[in-house]
């Protein structure tokens, strides 16, 4: 990375001494480009495809009769950084006790919600992930 800040420092002052700065412009524009192209190649390669993300997020027990908790693993997240909101079927959002279980897991506690569907949100903070997922309390 250091060096190829060089080499575009060095090829700017050149360009500019001389007088070559249409160039100088199509060169910031390249690396501006080129930088955030590696950007995104290395999330994907640390954090996976958002596809991928929502699928390595797992509930369970779901449906959950007479579980006191559901535990939520976000095993490419990190648990401290995501973010859940739970929401009744009609959109309304309600307070639930969340925990850190460890690392990668959480866990809301659903002893005291009425039968029905319920809204997962899930938010990572870090990442940008967003994902929804349905629970259902029997």
């Amino acid at each position: 990375m250091r060096i190829r800040k060089f080499i575009l420092n060095f090829g700017l002052a050149f360009a500019y001494k001389i007088k070559m700065r249409p160039f100088i412009i199509i060169g910031l524009i390249i690396a501006l480009v080129v930088s955030g192209l590696e950007g995104r190649a290395q999330y994907r390669e640390e954090m996976g495809t958002p596809s991928a993300l929502s699928k390595a997020i797992h509930i369970y027990p779901n449906p959950t009769n007479d579980s006191e908790y559901v535990n939520i693993k976000v095993s490419p997240l990190r648990a401290n950084t995501v973010k859940l909101t739970l929401h009744n079927i009609i959109g309304n959002e309600l307070t639930v006790d969340t925990e850190v279980v460890d690392d990668h897991e959480l866990r809301i506690r659903v002893k005291d919600l009425a039968s029905g569907y319920y809204l997962l949100a899930v938010r990572d903070l870090h990442s940008n992930f967003r994902g929804t997922y349905k629970i259902l309390k029997r």
